[in-house]
């Protein structure tokens, strides 16, 4: 192999392996992240409500089940700490429940207040806490500080405290300071910490602490809380920061998800780019055959060069991958797509899987593409040296009209069902669009020759004559650099203009569908239930609908019936004059009443009001809804609309997300009231809500990022090879007479040919996924294509194609005495 082509194949092998291991590097710090030990590290286990529901359908030998993670804790019986202190080694059980606080500066009110989070006074067993001065709470309006909070608040032992809780603001009195413990942390007494959480009856967590000196048995607590989860060890921090394990489960998900198209997206760049390389050596194959070497010895030729080659390419691209993978965990953790505390996780695992699956892929690939010429004629190897065949394989043609039919079947889904099941099949769409490309790529060449060829004959009669002959005769090295190309903008394109499509469609779902004037929001943990009765009383305001947002659980047709983690928002109050969902069936004025439920028309499937419909709360609870209502804007509000008060008893706290205001009361007295409350407009609110979906999407198109550098990576490396593997074509025009310029010009219009051809390629599989995607998501108005973005695209994709052929022709043709080598 040339060293030139050598080079080019190492390259795209190298940033394919380190593609690869970077989402390897991501899944395994998925797979082994766990929270920080600080509170529970004294802890022999922590016994708790598991944080996943598991959904079975189907029974005998079709029985399967899934499970989806939950975002709301899952409380425990207080009641069960009696039992779990009978189990042998146990010293004491501590009921930890958690309230959030937000402390009232002493200016008054405003929009910038510290949080605390308040526990009761038995959880300072868990840490050594000692007294500054003071003692511990003896009543119901009593609380310990620690040192540091207490010295930004200004206050002392003896002093009151202002702090808002789940109502409006009130005074405590500090009854003590103290150290030692996790800062920004306050007591209470037990019972006023259980009165505040909600419910008095329920803990968060049930902290097991050992007896001095004795062991505590995972599997007898196990079998003292049957149904609850028993964490030891490192799984003590999930439940400590539940926000940690909820970012695993997305991680995993994603990157296993992005890897899996990554790995696609690489099969597809480098067996282009491998099958040119065998074929820049097909002369030198057919040598071998005429002089006798068999079929096998050949593949084995080409198996070790490519050995050679791979290993050392995807060692290095390999070993680089920890160091891409770092940066892509640290931009999408200043983000925020991934929780604090989510650590990064380094081995040799995805260092060698990486590397394997890229020597793998490049030995594979170059064996099937050395299968055909070791296996014909010596006679006949010798005269496809010269020219390509006419037809593509058999093999190939079959396989790309698979793929054809099975994109077929993927629009025809996407554009029919709508909802989960055409958003999770666009993916499918366009991976099997362009492997359709890919395989069927000699007859799209032809025909993008067909079409381009006369303009360019016209535009300059001998150097267009020439480019377009070329790449006639060569439609099996077009098609193999046109797949690239074509696979940059249909990925990049899809990618990141369905995100663009469904920011735009949450963001005018929400403002179209928002009828209250003024939003009231809040700086802090959330909004006391109690500011949504003081709103309704204030002269001037007509209505106010108290939010709650949260996550639900329910089974959902998606190609089958499956288990959907679910957008789900709580209402209270008059929902119908200040939020319009587009309701087709029903009245919202139903979910005043309890156990009820409206649907969005994206998981409604056949659903009609008056049925019901079981799905489970936020932390876990199943329960069976009447469906009151039908809607179509999903997106802006969410797929799910249930009870305020429903969602509140299942939910971390009982505050609020947004007040919704109608009226032209003055909403002053109020925001002074609460700490943190303050007044937006709707248009601020719904700029709010598009700014949350493109955060949604931020791992995924970073991820879309990461992969189109390979691609584009690949384009440049494949025409690269292509161009070089010319030398001999373009010498031999040189001797016949041809003149370097017009080469040179033939090679430019060569290439206008093939990034036209492959940018139309592309532009059509991306134009057809989005038109599917909006049409069955998003509804198709909604679908946003910023021109700009599309020219850059094209450019970046054009411009170092441009380059990869016209600087190794000019290279090739500088030569002042041309001879064939």
């Amino acid at each position: 192999m040339r060293k030139g082509i050598a080079f080019g194949v190492a390259a795209a092998l190298a940033v394919a392996a380190m593609v690869l291991g970077a989402f390897g590097v991501l899944l395994e710090s998925g797979v082994r992240a766990h929270g920080t030990l600080d509170r529970y590290a004294s802890a022999a286990a922590v016994v708790h409500g598991e944080q996943s529901v598991t959904y079975v359908k189907g029974s005998g030998d079709n029985k399967n089940s899934e499970s989806r993670p939950l975002v709301e804790p899952a409380r425990v019986p207080v009641a069960l700490s009696g039992t779990l202190t009978a189990v042998p080694g146990v010293g004491d059980v501590v009921a930890d429940f958690s309230v959030p606080v937000v402390a009232v500066p002493t200016s008054g009110p405003s929009a910038a207040v510290p949080t605390l989070t308040g526990h009761g006074w038995d959880s300072a067993k868990l840490t050594p806490t000692t007294f500054t001065s003071g003692h511990a709470p003896s009543s119901a309006h009593d609380v310990v500080l620690d040192t540091a909070t207490a010295a930004d608040l200004g206050v002392h032992t003896g002093s009151d405290v202002r702090l808002q809780l789940s109502d409006a603001p009130q005074t405590y009195a500090v009854s003590g300071i103290s150290s030692g413990g996790p800062a920004a942390t306050l007591y209470f007494t037990q019972q006023q910490a259980a009165t505040l959480s909600g419910h008095p009856d329920r803990a968060d967590a049930l902290v097991v602490l050992p007896a001095a000196g004795a062991h505590v048995s995972a599997s007898a607590l196990r079998h003292a809380a049957p149904g609850l989860d028993v964490a030891t060890g490192a799984a003590r921090g999930d439940v400590e920061h539940p926000a940690i394990q909820a970012g695993r489960t997305d991680n995993l998900g994603s990157a296993g998800t992005l890897g899996g198209a990554g790995l696609l997206v690489a099969l597809l760049v480098v067996s282009g780019l491998l099958e040119l390389s065998v074929r820049d050596r097909t002369r030198e194959l057919a040598v071998m055959r005429a002089v006798g070497a068999t079929p096998r010895q050949v593949r084995r030729v080409i198996v070790r060069e490519m050995l050679k080659i791979a290993v050392p390419s995807a060692l290095v691209g390999a070993v680089a991958s920890l160091g891409l993978g770092a940066w892509l965990k640290a931009i999408m953790s200043s983000e925020g797509v991934l929780p604090a505390g989510f650590e990064l996780s380094l081995s040799p695992i995805p260092v060698v899987g990486s590397a394997l699956l890229t020597v793998l892929a490049a030995v594979g690939t170059g064996w099937l593409a050395s299968r055909r010429v070791s296996k014909i004629k010596p006679v006949q190897a010798l005269g496809e040296s010269a020219t390509e065949p006419t037809r593509p394989p058999r093999w190939r043609v079959i396989t790309g009209l698979v793929f054809v039919v099975l994109g077929g079947a993927m629009l025809v889904l996407t554009f029919t069902v709508g909802g989960p099941a055409a958003q999770s099949s666009v993916a499918g769409l366009v991976i099997s669009l362009m492997w359709a490309v890919a395989l069927l790529g000699p007859w799209i060449a032809r025909f993008g020759v067909r079409v381009l060829g006369a303009p360019l004959r016209w535009f300059s009669p001998i150097a267009g004559d020439l480019a377009a002959t070329s790449a006639r005769a060569a439609a099996v090295r077009m098609a193999a650099v046109i797949t690239p190309i074509a696979l940059a903008l249909s990925f990049g394109g899809t990618q990141l203009f369905a995100q663009t499509t469904s920011a735009n469609a949450t963001s005018a779902e929400a403002r179209d569908g928002l009828r209250a004037a003024r939003v009231l929001t809040s700086s802090g943990p959330g909004i006391p239930h109690a500011a949504y009765d003081a709103a309704r009383a204030l002269p001037g305001v007509t209505d106010v609908t108290a939010v709650k947002r949260t996550t639900v659980l329910m089974p959902v047709w998606n190609l089958d019936t499956s288990l959907q983690s679910l957008q789900a928002q709580g209402l209270a109050g008059g929902s119908a004059a200040t939020l319009d969902p587009k309701l087709t069936a029903g009245s919202l004025a139903g979910l005043n009443e309890p156990e009820t439920v409206a649907l969005s028309s994206a998981v409604a499937h056949d659903t009609k009001v008056g049925d019901t419909r079981q799905l489970w709360l936020g932390d876990g609870t199943q329960v069976t809804l009447k469906v009151v209502a039908l809607y179509e804007r999903g997106l802006g509000f969410g797929d799910v609309l249930l009870p305020r008060d429903l969602v509140a008893a299942h939910a971390a706290t009982t505050l609020d997300d947004d007040l919704l205001v109608n009226g032209s009361g003055d909403l002053s007295p109020l925001t002074k009231q609460f700490a943190g409350l303050h007044t937006a407009s709707a248009a601020d609110y719904g700029s709010a809500l598009s700014e949350q979906a493109r955060h949604d999407g931020l791992m995924g198109l970073i991820a879309v990022v990461a992969i189109a550098g390979f691609i584009l990576v690949g384009v440049v490396t494949t025409l690269g090879v292509a161009t070089a593997s010319r030398r001999r074509e373009l010498t031999l025009l040189r001797l016949v007479g041809a003149t370097r310029d017009q080469l040179m010009r033939s090679l430019r219009l060569e290439t206008v040919l093939i990034v036209g051809t492959g940018t139309v390629v592309g532009a059509a599989v991306a134009g057809l996924t989005l038109f599917a995607f909006a049409a069955g998501v998003t509804g198709l108005p909604m679908l946003s294509i910023p021109p700009l973005a599309v020219a850059g695209m094209v450019a970046a994709v054009a411009i170092p194609g441009a380059a990869a052929v016209l600087v190794p022709g000019r290279r090739i043709l500088r030569r002042r005495s041309p001879r064939i080598e």
